[in-house]
């Protein structure tokens, strides 16, 4: 039978060849299992770590609110000094609650007795000097008098603020003046100037309020003459009245054209009739303590119109004020029966302005 011819390569008598590996491949191969033992247990170690972030997270979640508190997002936001802010500012709210800003709530204090009944400051002005020796030679007592009206419980002071240039010579004239005569309230704090009056208003109630303890807080311009004593019954017969906003009460049209007499900046706030809002008049107004405390704890936020008398009606309408319109306070003006504490001097002010306008350093 024939068979397929079959080849051989192997010889007779010889041995195969088993190739060899290079030592490169052996170090790379080696370099391998290195690395992926690397990855492999970098892998398990986060995979560790998740699991240990994934069951404090689940323990603190249970121990934690779910809504932040206050405090937990000022230190958040590192806001320490606002909060520092904050706590003071709720104190000082809670301490002139306490003291009886609001209507209904008086202060009960063993000093109550030693209460005084009125501050009332008269604005002045640098160039004021023959003014002031006017009134002080009036209605107004000076040295030992003006000492004894003050154990009567009533004090007076001109009200003044301080020189654009501070301390020039305007602000050196009124300090000496007031040396020699001790019946200056100096607002340290306020820039005198027309355009400012408003602003001298919130001041003066604020520093009148801080530095004496009084039933009344009142506001005079230097432009009338006044009934002391009238003044001081009709103070006497409110004392008690929380809430009293004093004065010859008026409105009046709000003036929109720029360059008139009385021009309203914001007159467009006022409505299509443009009318004022029922205030007392600027010639003397008439504070309780608590309104006067309501005007020393919000004035920074209580905005000021072009004039004092609207901008404190204007504070006046969003609390429980109580007006009072009382026609002795309005200047010239009487009904049957009734005499004026208020008159206005206008003749004679107006030969000291003249003579003034010659001489401011007087």
């Amino acid at each position: 039978m024939d068979t397929l011819p079959t080849t051989s390569t192997a010889k007779r008598g010889g041995r195969s060849k088993v190739p060899q590996t290079s030592k490169p491949s052996l170090l790379l191969a080696f370099c391998s299992c290195v690395a992926w033992l690397y990855v492999a247990g970098r892998l398990w170690q986060d995979a560790e770590n998740r699991n240990l972030l994934a069951s404090l997270l689940k323990k603190n979640s249970a121990q934690r609110p779910k809504v932040l508190t206050v405090e937990d997002k000022l230190v958040v936001l590192g806001c320490r000094d606002l909060e520092k802010r904050i706590v003071e500012t709720e104190m000082e709210l809670t301490l002139a609650k306490s003291q009886g800003y609001l209507k209904g709530q008086r202060q009960q204090t063993a000093s109550s007795d030693r209460r005084l009944l009125a501050v009332i400051g008269v604005y002045t002005g640098f160039g004021s000097h023959l003014k002031r020796n006017v009134f002080r030679g009036s209605w107004m007592p000076r040295g030992d008098a003006l000492k004894k009206l003050e154990e009567r419980g009533v004090v007076i002071r001109f009200v003044l603020g301080r020189s654009p240039n501070r301390g020039d010579s305007l602000d050196r004239n009124i300090d000496n003046e007031n040396r020699s005569t001790k019946d200056f309230l100096i607002l340290e704090n306020h820039e005198e100037a027309q355009e400012e009056l408003p602003k001298k208003a919130k001041i003066f109630f604020s520093t009148a309020v801080k530095n004496w303890d009084a039933d009344f807080y009142v506001k005079v311009d230097d432009s009338i003459d006044i009934d002391l004593e009238g003044l001081i019954k009709l103070l006497e017969h409110r004392r008690g009245q929380d809430g009293a906003y004093i004065g010859c009460m008026k409105s009046g049209d709000v003036i929109s054209e720029e360059g008139k007499p009385w021009y309203e900046p914001d007159w467009w706030k006022f409505g299509d009739e443009k009318s004022y809002f029922r205030h007392a008049s600027g010639s003397l107004v008439i504070l309780s303590k608590n309104l006067a405390q309501y005007i020393n704890i919000n004035s920074v936020s209580l905005k000021t119109y072009a004039y004092d008398d609207t901008s404190i009606g204007s504070w006046m309408m969003g609390i429980q004020s109580t007006y009072i319109d009382d026609s002795r306070l309005c200047c010239g003006s009487t009904t049957q029966g009734d005499i004026p504490i208020l008159l206005f001097l206008q003749l004679l002010l107006f030969v000291i302005e003249a003579v003034e306008n010659e001489n401011v350093f007087l």
